[in-house]
Parts: C-alpha cells; structure tokens; sequence
C-alpha cells in the first residue's frame, strides 16, 4: 500500500497563483480606486454585461457588488434557490448609489435570462440576444422570447445606442462546481458569445462563483482560494475548453446566505471589480482613440 501522503496529496499549492492582499488597509484600496474610478470621457458610463448558464449565480453577483458600496448585504436583483429556472427573465441594468445618496457610480452591471440545455434552435436565439445587447440593441424591460430573437419592432429595440449603452466588457458567471461538467451545447454556446464579442473587439473575461461548495479547503477559508488544487485544475480546464484565459478567471464567493459583510470576501470581490473595471476602461479608452 501506498503512503498516506501518496493517498490523500496536499489539496493547497505552497505559492498561491496570483497574489492577494488580505489586509482591511488592502480592502480600502481597491474600494477607493472603485470610487474614485471616472472614464475619461465626460458624462461616458461603462458598462459590464453578465451572460452565463442558468442558476450559476449573476444575479447573485450583483447583490454582492451592491453590498460592497452599501456596507451590507444587499438583495436588489431576484434570486432563485431554485438552479432548475432562470429567475432573471427581463434584460435589466443596475446602478450603484455612492455614499452621497444622489450620484451613482460611472458603471453599470447589465444581466440577462441564463443559458439552459434546450435545443440548438433556442441556443441560437439565444446568442442573437446576447450580440444585439453588446451592440446596446436591447432596452430594460425586455422579456426574452426563447422562440424568436428581439425584433426591430419590439418597443426595446434600441435603434440607435450611445456609446455608454453599448457593452465594453463581457463576463461568463460561471459555477464551479459545474465548470467541468458544462454540457457539450452549452459550451458550444459560450464559444459562440466569445466569437460575437471578439468580432465586436469586445474583451471577455470569466468569474467562478460558489468556490466555498466547489472547494473544501476554500469553504474552510476563503483567503487559500489562489492556492487551491482543486479550483486551479477547474479553472484551467475550463480555459481549455472555452478559451478564456486562465489570467481572465476569478474565482469569487458571493453574498448568499450570509447576514453580514466579511473582509476576505470583500477583498476576493473588490479585486475582481478592480481588475474587470480595469479591463473595461481599456476597452473604452482604445475605442475612442
């Protein structure tokens, strides 16, 4: 028999993969460049839109950054326990209110109905939706139709979108614990949203939600998510297979059943912020130049 090492290997990587500051001093940091953040372009807003399969946490996702500028947990956008259906049925856009109680944020996050494994033709219209938005073609209230795309005689359609409504960075909100196991027609799908936003110059990046049910080690503590095995082999299997890079992945823990804020968690979200406003200004910036 082999040894008790051989049998159960170490689950945590010595030197995590990318480097976290865990300090509360590091977690004001990242929450005042947030702040302070303004797009070069007066009156210019940027915009973030969330795409992913059903139940793998968007809406929750914006509920927790919502709860990183409020101070608590935070339920603006609905959330279905319920994997099974998408509870985000309309296009909807969510802006943040700043410590003052009379501005918002120059960035907004936009979600839409979760990709489910139903037939390619509603998988198709599916991805139709989802560039009509990059191109910011899609006003809020509009109700997807799994059987047709939007029309250009739908009240929502929107002829003629501003810079500000069109999308500068596109996220794949992904669950971890499924990010391996992805039917073969959903991750067709998602490669196809990659092809949309590339030919639109649009960059794409991934967040894995629910580390803390995909990682023992991580549900322990939160803070040796960049050093887990386990979250590092999913993430680089996923790469593999869509073609995000592994350096375009974060891997965050959302505000769910939590009553209260925490600072390892906020830190993991307030870097992912940073790093994806970052990505998007970039966008944004190149495109006006």
């Amino acid at each position: 028999m082999g040894s008790s090492s051989s049998r159960n290997p170490r689950p945590l990587i010595k030197e995590p993969w990318v480097q976290i500051n865990w300090g509360r001093g590091d977690r004001e940091n990242d929450l005042q460049f947030i702040r302070n953040y303004k797009p070069r372009a007066d009156n210019q807003q940027l915009r973030i839109l969330l795409h992913g399969p059903v139940g793998a946490g968007k809406s929750s996702f914006v509920n927790s950054v919502c709860s990183l500028f409020q101070g608590r947990v935070c339920t603006s956008a609905m959330v279905n326990n319920d994997v099974g259906d998408s509870c985000t049925k309309k296009f909807s856009t969510y802006r943040f209110e700043k410590d003052d109680g009379q501005n918002f944020y120059p960035f907004v996050i936009s979600d839409m109905i979760g990709l489910d494994n139903t037939s390619r033709r509603n998988r198709n219209i599916h991805v139709k939706d989802i560039k009509e938005a990059m191109k910011g073609r899609i006003k809020d209230g509009y109700t997807f139709n799994p059987e047709c795309k939007i029309l250009k005689e739908d009240r929502h359609f929107n002829n003629s979108p501003t810079q500000s409504e069109t999308v500068h960075v596109l996220v794949c909100v992904i669950d971890a614990t499924t990010a391996t196991e992805l039917n073969p027609e959903v991750v067709e799908t998602i490669k196809d949203i990659r092809d949309e936003a590339a030919n639109l110059g649009i960059p794409q990046v991934a967040i894995f939600t629910k580390i803390d049910k995909a990682c023992p080690k991580t549900k322990q503590d939160v803070k040796d998510v960049y050093r887990s095995k386990l979250l590092r082999s999913k993430i680089k299997r996923f790469s593999k297979k869509v073609g995000i890079p592994v350096s375009c992945i974060f891997p965050v823990k959302n505000y769910t059943e939590e009553i209260k804020l925490t600072n390892d968690i906020d830190v993991l979200l307030l870097s992912t912020m940073r790093r994806i406003i970052n990505i998007g200004d970039d966008f944004l910036n190149k495109r006006k130049d």
